[in-house]
């Protein structure tokens, strides 16, 4: 199959179908962490370009719960509508096979309910994450290793957050809890959930 991995840097979920033998590539405003087959630039101009499957990765900083309390400021200024606008974009193509991903936020809502809500922790990593995923033409995914649900930790202005969350480390050095390098180690998919996707999705070529 021809896959799309829509607004994917890290190259995580392009890899786990590549080596499932598919013609899988990334795209992102910014250069992939894996190097291998990635689009730098606009994802909606190549929309249309024959994909069979489409992963889809919209950005969730203006859209997810988390943020709730800048949601004032943001509907003032426009950047939720933008970011509203752009999750949109990805739930009217022509790709037959299409997974939208993104943390519970405002689309449950203002698109529809997900098809699906998983975990880390279903797929084999101790970690809690609760991921949306909107799906046309493709099954729920099945969990693969179901494992502890992580630590917590209470920051310090009183904030509870999962332990590979808020307290994660890069080469032993400790990283900020809003830095960008932060910011990207959350942005990136569970290996674990990006390999049962092309295990399990893959069984749909040819069908």
């Amino acid at each position: 199959m021809k896959v799309l991995v829509a607004c994917e840097f890290s190259g995580i979920v392009r890899e786990a179908f590549r080596a499932k033998g598919h013609d899988a590539w990334s795209c992102d405003l910014v250069p992939t962490e894996i190097p291998g087959q990635h689009i730098q630039g606009n994802v909606l101009e190549i929309l249309d370009d024959g994909w069979d499957m489409m992963i889809a990765h919209p950005p969730c900083t203006h859209l997810s719960c988390s943020g709730a309390k800048h949601f004032s400021k943001k509907i003032a200024d426009g950047r939720q509508q933008q970011g509203i606008d752009f999750f949109m974009k990805f739930t009217t193509t022509s790709i037959p096979l299409v997974c939208i991903e993104n943390p519970i936020g405002i689309m449950s809502r203002l698109y529809r309910k997900p098809d699906q809500i998983i975990q880390p922790w279903q797929f084999g990593h101790e970690a809690q994450k609760s991921t949306c995923l909107w799906l046309k033409g493709l099954p729920k995914l099945c969990p693969t290793n179901i494992v502890g649900k992580g630590d917590f930790y209470v920051s310090p202005s009183g904030k509870k957050l999962p332990v590979w969350y808020g307290d994660a480390s890069l080469n032993g050095k400790k990283i900020g809890y809003n830095t960008e390098e932060m910011k990207r180690i959350r942005n990136r998919t569970f290996k674990g959930v990006a390999e049962a996707m092309a295990e399990q999705w893959s069984k749909l070529e040819g069908r």
